[in-house]
């Protein structure tokens, strides 16, 4: 993203030491659990005991609940819903259609990027499992059976689920309800230079191609969606619990679908089950609840079954990508062409900053320094769910890295290069930074060399190639294959007057308040589902006000007791939210100062503060000191007379710049000829998130990140029949990784602070997801690149991989002649 960044050098205090690591003298912890330490997740103790409180555990007096009534169809138009059966029942309350939510102008709701989705359809269904109609009912179980009661009469239309038959002259018209909407097209969009992309590309000693598709994967959190909407008629209030990884900006929505003024609007999101992007959208369940908890007067659960939350919420990817490279003989990259078919599903509904309608996908050009480079984008309608969700990932970036670093590899084979050589020969320069892409996206630092090497020292890369090459000359039963991963990502979004959701700016906010007994309160405008937001935000508080990390606790989730706030997602918690806590720290130690002045009977000029013992000293007199936990009670019950009393401050922190984030990953694997079976030998990852907060969440972290990129690469994909019909809409046909697929991890890491952030920090979160699959194919590729293959589609299952073998004669049949102890002498028949 280009902007000249407005650098906050009042509210910039990191150090870092000549090799780019923290200066043990500005952020180690000092043994008060502050940045650098492994401080142990505060949030554990209640989730591993069993005390976590999730949107299921809400149970209130009068509680209903709300069961959906979905489309077996893809694509039909509805003749007729008749709900008397299901309204015959005695626990059932009511049945609700489009025409109940009409009456209160709820029948429709705003999508994140200007698209109006029915919550309840009445006319024509345009996805299977859409929402249709819902019954209310006293249990779970009642509304279950009413919802099998109700008869709906459908006309089944044509359905089309791929964006490229999509876009064919005669292919069913998925939105004909919108006015001069004669096919399925949605948008285009481009970004770059194509002029000159073009140039560089007809002088080009050497071009490059590939086809590759990013496929429809689902985040698949562990907790489905779920609300409980309670209206309150006496005080005119509504109360929602619900499952959300931006409780402000659905607050917000909230009020916008519905009318009901904000202030009268309370969203309340608990413990989450994990969220991954999938809990960013609102979803039709959520207003349905809502409603019928305004209409009934008692409070309605709504809570989705696992075969919902995957053939119906947000999904990810679908990007069918072509990919193009130039370069000199030698290997200098000097442009990249790229163009994309989106399959945004039946409505525009990508959950991403919405002046990008392609997301962060500019940063295709990865980390290399490429002269020219254009991209093109082409958005379609299909019969599928909508969606386009940032599933672990900054709006799109993980397919942009996907493409790079896939076709980085396919130039290196074809110039015969080693693909650590060429990727070295292309970085961006460490001395280079600020960097401007050929995109226009400004990277704050790097030193993307330092951890490529790092992660090749950790594989043991060079005898790897060895052994690679000893088993291909001996014909081996197993094949090695390596693949490099060398990924910049860009996280923390904002700046606000570039980024925004809904149209409300990206900014983020924290509250801090030190009670006169020495203890602090942190409240957060973002919203955890299991970053352990609880305890790395308490850190920066500790490490800036010199407390201990125990006598500080961080509050979320609530809209009426935190500061506003644009939520979780895109890995932009810390960059946003912990800039926030960092200034709003050093606002509330600025205030502090004056009060130890007038403890310590001293100028405030004579007022100095240690970072390391966590002190306010009087200079020139080092036994004359002061901690804030001292100075609170001063606040309160001594506070200088030109002073307002109290100990607290609010920030609400828009980024200067974006933050980026970077590594170098290496994926070693053998290959059974046999099976197809892909094993991990090692799988080395080396992150650099600028300064670090807590190694061992970074380290978890990293972890899940690449377990779920280890599912993308190998298992996982949303499938359709020609009819529409979700074949893969459970974990029994939806597969995730498990223990058994996943390897050891070797982790390491390189230190370059962003040079704009208050505390030098990055963000990690998605790194791993973004990293890792291109590592994993690469790796795969690289085992049989020797025998002409350039690609293999994900999910890479045996089946997948074995046929690719065969392709280019590497399989190998399974052994015949195999004697069997049949007992008692006798003799297996001839075959």
């Amino acid at each position: 993203m280009s902007s000249e960044p407005d650098t906050p050098d009042a509210e910039t205090e990191y150090q870092h030491d000549e090799d780019g690591g923290p200066d043990p003298e500005t952020y180690c912890g000092h043994g008060r659990g502050g940045m650098g330490e492994e401080v142990e997740r505060k949030e554990d103790k209640r989730f591993i005991t069993g005390r976590g409180n999730y949107v299921d555990d809400i149970k209130k007096p009068g509680m209903l609940h709300c069961e959906i009534v979905r489309s077996p169809h893809a694509h039909a138009r509805i003749e007729n819903i008749d709900g008397s059966r299901a309204e015959a029942m005695d626990s059932v309350v009511a049945v609700l259609t489009a025409d109940d939510l009409l009456e209160h102008d709820l029948a429709t709701m705003p999508t994140l990027m200007d698209d109006t989705q029915d919550v309840l359809v009445n006319d024509k269904v345009k996805f299977q499992s859409q929402e249709v109609a819902a019954v209310i009912a006293e249990d779970r179980y009642a509304a279950k059976d009413g919802a099998q009661k109700v008869e709906v009469e459908y006309d089944v239309l044509d359905p089309v689920v791929d964006a490229a038959d999509a876009l064919e002259k005669d292919a069913p018209l998925v939105r004909d309800e919108l006015e001069d909407q004669e096919d399925n097209h949605i948008f285009d969009w481009d970004t770059g230079d194509k002029e000159a992309t073009d140039a560089v590309f007809d002088d080009a000693d050497v071009t490059v191609e590939e086809d590759m598709l990013y496929q429809r994967l689902h985040p698949a959190p562990i907790e489905t969606c779920g609300a409980v909407a309670d209206w309150d008629p006496g005080m005119d209030k509504m109360t929602v619990h619900m499952t959300s990884q931006a409780p402000h900006a659905h607050r917000t929505l909230f009020s916008q679908v519905s009318g009901i003024p904000e202030h009268k609007v309370r969203i309340v999101s608990p413990d989450v089950g994990g969220g991954f992007g999938n809990k960013v959208p609102i979803y039709p369940g959520y207003v349905v609840a809502a409603a019928a908890s305004y209409v009934l007067e008692q409070p309605v659960k709504w809570i989705e079954e696992r075969s919902e939350n995957i053939q119906t919420t947000g999904f990810a990817r679908d990007y069918d990508m072509t990919g193009e490279l130039a370069a000199t003989e030698d290997g200098i990259i000097e442009g990249v062409k790229v163009d994309v078919l989106a399959n945004h599903g039946a409505y525009n509904a990508a959950a991403q900053p919405s002046k990008f309608p392609a997301g962060f996908f500019n940063i295709f050009t990865g980390s290399y320094d490429i002269e020219a480079a254009y991209g093109s984008l082409t958005a379609a309608f299909t019969n599928t769910a909508p969606g386009g969700v940032a599933y672990r990932c900054s709006f799109r970036v993980t397919e942009a890295v996907y493409l790079i670093e896939r076709m980085v590899k396919v130039l290196a084979d074809e110039l015969e290069m080693d693909p650590a050589e060429i990727r070295r020969k292309n970085f961006i320069p460490s001395d280079a930074f600020p960097y401007e892409s050929a995109t226009g996206w400004n990277y704050d630092s790097g030193d993307y060399e330092k951890a490529l090497d790092k992660a090749l020292e950790m594989a043991d890369y060079d005898h790897y190639r060895e052994e690679q090459q000893r088993r291909i000359a001996n014909d081996a039963d197993k094949l090695i294959g390596i693949g490099i991963s060398s990924f910049t990502e860009v996280v923390g979004a904002g700046p606000g007057k570039q980024c925004d959701i809904a149209g409300i700016e990206m900014f983020d906010s924290a509250d801090l308040r030190v009670n006169p007994t020495g203890n602090a309160v942190l409240r957060v405008g973002v919203q955890t589902q299991g970053q352990g937001h609880e305890t790395t935000f308490a850190q920066i508080v500790a490490e800036e006000l010199g407390m201990d990390v125990d006598n500080i606790t961080v509050e979320h989730g609530d809209t009426d007791t935190e500061p506003y706030g644009l939520g979780t997602y895109g890995s932009r918690s810390t960059p946003v939210a912990g800039a926030a806590a960092a200034v709003a720290a050093r606002k509330v130690r600025d205030k502090a100062k004056s009060i130890a002045a007038n403890e310590l009977e001293a100028a405030e000029e004579d007022i100095t503060w240690d970072r390391e013992s966590g002190e306010f000293h009087v200079a020139g007199a080092p036994d004359r000191s002061i901690t804030i936990t001292e100075i609170a009670a001063g606040a309160y019950m001594n506070h200088p007379g030109d002073e307002e009393p109290g100990l607290e401050a609010t920030n609400y922190y828009d980024p200067p710049e974006m933050t980026y984030p970077f590594g170098s990953y290496i994926v070693i694997v053998e290959i059974d000829r046999e099976t197809g079976e892909v094993d991990f030998e090692k799988f080395v990852a080396v992150d650099d998130c600028g300064n670090r907060i807590n190694p061992m969440i970074i380290e978890g972290q990293i972890h899940g990140g690449l377990a779920q990129g280890i599912g993308t690469a190998m298992l996982e994909k949303v499938t359709y029949d020609d009819n529409g019909n979700v074949t893969g809409g459970d974990f029994m046909n939806y597969l995730l990784p498990t223990a058994n697929e996943i390897p050891n991890f070797e982790t390491g890491h390189t230190v370059t602070p962003s040079p704009h952030h208050p505390i030098g920090a990055k963000g990690v979160g998605e790194s791993p997801t973004v990293g890792s699959p291109p590592a994993i194919v690469n790796a795969v590729v690289d085992a049989m690149s020797h025998a002409g293959v350039s690609h293999v589609e994900m999910p890479m299952t045996p089946d997948v991989v074995w046929e690719t073998l065969d392709e280019v004669g590497l399989s190998r049949q399974p052994a015949h002649n195999v004697e069997f102890d049949l007992g008692d002498g006798a003799e297996p028949a001839d075959d």
